[in-house]
């Protein structure tokens, strides 16, 4: 990813800054909490910047099929940004999940003074997990536990510092939704780890601790609410969303929003942020987002053979070297026209 992927409201303060640096260099311009991080805790922007290239890496795997597949391109990726569409909601969503994780993962690594494993002193015992051998088992919290809670107010902190400070518009109230479905597709789907202790494998004592979900269970979950986005319009006072539509229940807190349709991305614009799908490799034989006929927009793709270079007849030499050579490989491609 490039060093500056920016939100719309430019590069100072703005989360898809890649470099903390960047993010922090003029805080004059930065206000309320993103301006006390900077200052004071400097590390946890270091993670913020850490969460967002995250996010982004994630964006790109989701949509690696789809007609806007979440380019880097900072030109191209900013317009994106300046619109309400789907694709909007999956970024903002996506990013704050990252800077969530990453924060709540640097604290349960030992990498931040604020913050460590969980506390769970004043929490309810876990509750036994049906299973031969557990009957009767003695169960305890221990274990470093990923303190999720500090991560999530951090990014609360950072990503929804803007939006906070201006008036409030459907735009504003869109992004801080999304931020916070992001946020809940981390903190709602906490796991619970054990290990047993005992003499010759028996289980007479259980420690357990709470861990995140893996990153990408957090985007396969944000690819489906994207799947199932609402579309919504403001209501008169300013201050509330409303489904567009009869008959249509109101989004719930894990679920995107939008009130703009998206471009068809099939040509190139930079008005709209679509560099098109010209040259994309495509699948000719499926009948989803990566097959030619919806990828090529009907105009149909050409078959070309490629030949790539990738190791081979690797052989492990003591101590410790693997060797390989060269092969070359032909590949056939389905390249939309």
């Amino acid at each position: 990813c490039p060093a500056a992927l920016l939100l719309p409201w430019g590069a100072v303060g703005s989360p898809l800054v890649m470099d903390p640096n960047s993010i922090c260099r003029k805080t004059k311009r930065l206000a309320g909490k993103q301006a006390e991080l900077c200052q004071l805790e400097p590390e946890i922007v270091q993670e913020v910047a850490k969460g967002t290239k995250l996010g982004v890496r994630e964006c790109q795997y989701q949509f690696r099929f789809r007609r806007w597949n979440c380019t880097s391109h900072s030109k191209y990726f900013g317009k994106i940004l300046q619109q309400d569409i789907r694709e909007t909601a999956f970024v903002y969503a996506i990013t704050a999940a990252g800077v969530s994780h990453a924060i709540t993962q640097a604290c349960s690594m030992g990498e931040l003074l604020q913050c460590g494993c969980e506390l769970t002193r004043s929490r309810a015992p876990p509750s036994p997990t049906a299973g031969p051998g557990t009957e009767g088992t003695a169960w305890e919290w221990g274990g470093c536990g990923d303190d999720v809670q500090f991560g999530y107010e951090k990014s609360q902190q950072f990503m929804d510092a803007k939006n906070k400070k201006g008036k409030n518009d459907i735009r504003a109230l869109i992004d801080l939704h999304n931020n916070e479905a992001g946020r809940l597709a981390v903190r709602s789907y906490m796991r619970t780890e054990c290990k047993c202790h005992g003499l010759s494998g028996s289980c007479t004592l259980r420690t357990c601790w709470r861990k995140m979900p893996h990153f990408r269970e957090v985007g396969d979950r944000l690819l489906e609410r994207f799947n199932g986005a609402f579309k919504v319009m403001g209501g008169n006072d300013g201050k509330t969303l409303i489904p567009v539509g009869d008959n249509i229940k109101p989004p719930d807190k894990q679920d995107l929003i939008y009130s703009a349709d998206s471009p068809d991305f099939c040509s190139a614009n930079r008005k709209t942020g679509s560099l098109g799908t010209r040259g994309r490799v495509c699948n000719s034989t499926a009948m989803d987002t990566s097959g030619c006929d919806l990828l090529c927009c009907g105009r149909g793709h050409r078959d070309e053979t490629v030949v790539l270079e990738e190791n081979c007849l690797c052989r492990f030499h003591w101590c410790c070297v693997v060797q390989c050579r060269k092969c070359s490989v032909r590949q056939e491609l389905s390249l939309c026209i």
